[in-house]
């Protein structure tokens, strides 16, 4: 990945098990408008669960599944909300230089 204010990198507390493989880390990237629809921005920012579960597969790489989503550790599901909220916020509300 290579645009960092576009991307974040996620290790994951507990792996994801896929087959014979773990998933120890995933990429986000910032979403597009047309990777929201569907969803409340409000509940994306609140780190509601249900909005989560349905927009990260739509970001992450590699894509995980929403059963996988599911049965993630809250740990990792609180860090990678937080992640796509910090996409949502301007530079401003980021305290970054416009």
């Amino acid at each position: 990945m290579t645009n960092k204010a576009n991307t974040e990198e996620i290790t994951l507390e507990t792996p994801i098990q896929r087959g014979e493989k773990a998933i120890e880390k995933i990429f986000l990237r910032k979403p597009t408008a047309g990777e929201l629809r569907g969803l409340a921005l409000s509940e994306v920012l609140q780190l509601q669960v249900d909005a989560l579960v349905k927009l990260t597969p739509r970001l992450s790489s590699p894509a995980l599944t929403e059963p996988e989503m599911r049965n993630l550790d809250p740990a990792d599901l609180v860090q990678i909300g937080g992640a796509i909220a910090s996409f949502l916020l301007t530079k401003r509300a980021k305290g970054e230089i416009a």
